[in-house]
Parts: C-alpha cells; structure tokens; sequence
C-alpha cells in the first residue's frame, strides 16, 4: 500500500469511527436490556432487497464490523450490478457487536448505492459522455459520495476548491467578464492548475475559450443551444483547445438531447444531493 493510500485508509477508518461513535453514544441499551449473552456468536448476510442496482460501500462497511471486532467476507465488488436478493456480505463475530455496527454499514452501503446505481443510470443513458458529480454533497459525506459516483461509472470532478479553478457567476459578478477572470486565474493560480470559466450565453464560451480557458461550463443552455454552441466553437476551429463542460437542467428525460451536443462532461448535482437509497437488510442466520 502507497502511503498517500495508506493515509487516505486511515482517514476512512477514523471517519467511519466518528459515524459509530455518532449513532452507539454511551451503548446498545435495546441489546443489553434483552439479555443478548455478551459472549454469544452470530453469523450474519446482507442482502439487497431492491433491485436492479449498483453496489458500493461494502469496503466502508467491511471497516466498520472491523472496528466492532467483527469479521467480514465481500462477496461482490463494488461497482457491480446486483439483482434484488443477492447477498453482498456476510459478516461473524459477537451478536452484540454484529447489531451495534449494523445500521451504520447499511447507512453507507445504502447511500453509496443509491449514488451509484443512478450514476450508472445517466451514464447509460448519456451513451459514452463522461458524467460528473459536483460539490453538492452531504456534510462530511463528500469522500464517500464522491466514490460511489466513481463506482458508477462517472467521474468525481472536484473534491475541494483547491483542486482546480472554477469561475462561477458569483465570480463573474465581484469580478469582471469572463475573459479578465480566466487570464487572472491562469496568471496567479500556476501553470499546473486546470482553469474552467461557466458560461451563460455563447459570447462568454468564446471570451473564456480565447482567454485560455481549459474547461467551459455551459451552464443551463437548452439542448439546443447546447448543442449550436459547440457547432461553433467547432467551426472556429477551437474545439480541440477545450473541454465542454454541460450542468444545469439536465435530468433523465433530456440527458440524450444533450449528450447529441457531444460535449466531454456533463455534471450533475442530483446523483450526490438527493439519492435515493437502495434498500439493504442485515439477516441474522446463525447462532451459537
């Protein structure tokens, strides 16, 4: 393991730690209260109870039944597709410590699967344009949402405002036109940072393009204009200078129109800011 991916576990695990910490407090009072012998061994499987879907945070949930003092076998990578009834996981050790970690690991993997399985939704049907997600993450969820877009077939775009410049319209308000913004940000944000401007009409697609700009967002163009956009910057012979982003008012029903626009991204808020869960259940099976 390279150690940026060692420190990167790392993280994760305390991450995950915090989430347990969250939702245990001072103890199982439901679990002690019932008698569950404290030295009583139980096997577990979780199963998918909704389907088709796509699959993620069996990792995250590995670690979690570890942090418990459990032991887990993944019985489907993620990123895969999986029928409903399939089992996932299967997971042994003390019964306490099986049901103390079970709705944290089911949290994740059901949120992590609803991002994925709807990015691999908009993926199929974008037909090879590349989808990306945006900042619009839960709080302290941005890693672990960020993933399972990838796990899906897309791409995670930026983690952090310190990843790449984006010049937005609030930008464009406190700081002059598109053009002035872009040479600015190429000027001081150094020669090894992506700089990408969001456009609201053709004529700032072509100031952020002939200022230098990487990446342009289209931003809430019709599928028409979308698409004549990128006709132009063809024909003026710039299309090879830049990457076309598209993002705002694309939804299931349009996400075709606009991938015939051919651009090379097209962003995405609703796969991170309001996925729908895919339904998993922990069973026990065995006790002894």
């Amino acid at each position: 393991m390279q150690r940026q991916d060692l420190q990167t576990f790392l993280d994760v695990r305390e991450m995950l730690a915090s989430f347990l910490q969250e939702d245990i407090g001072a103890g199982d009072i439901t679990s002690n209260s019932v008698i569950i012998p404290g030295d009583l061994f139980a096997r577990a499987e979780i199963v998918c109870k909704s389907g088709p879907a796509v699959v993620c945070g069996l990792e995250e949930a590995a670690i979690i039944f570890d942090l418990c003092g459990c032991t887990s076998k993944i019985l489907v990578k993620d990123g895969s597709r999986v029928k409903k009834g399939t089992t996932v996981m299967k997971v042994s050790g003390n019964a306490r410590a099986i049901l103390k970690a079970e709705r944290v690991a089911l949290n994740m993997i059901m949120r992590m699967s609803g991002i994925a399985t709807e990015t691999r939704r908009m993926a199929d049907l974008a037909k090879g344009i590349k989808i990306l997600a945006t900042r619009k993450t839960a709080p302290g969820l941005r890693y672990f949402d960020k993933k399972a877009v990838v796990m899906g077939g897309g791409g995670a775009h930026r983690m952090r405002l310190d990843d790449m410049v984006l010049i937005k319209d609030n930008h464009l308000a406190l700081a002059g036109p598109a053009d002035k913004c872009v040479r600015l940000a190429k000027k001081n944000a150094g020669s090894s940072i992506k700089v990408e401007c969001e456009a609201k009409n053709l004529k700032e697609v072509v100031a952020a393009i002939s200022a230098g700009a990487d990446i342009v967002m289209l931003d809430n163009f019709t599928p028409k204009q979308a698409a004549d956009a990128i006709r132009h910057v063809a024909k003026a012979g710039l299309r090879r200078k830049v990457k076309i982003e598209i993002s705002g008012g694309v939804n299931a029903k349009n996400i075709r129109q606009y991938a015939r626009a051919k651009p090379d991204f097209i962003s995405l808020g609703h796969i991170t800011h309001s996925p729908k869960a895919v339904d998993f259940s922990l069973e026990i099976i065995i006790t002894k």
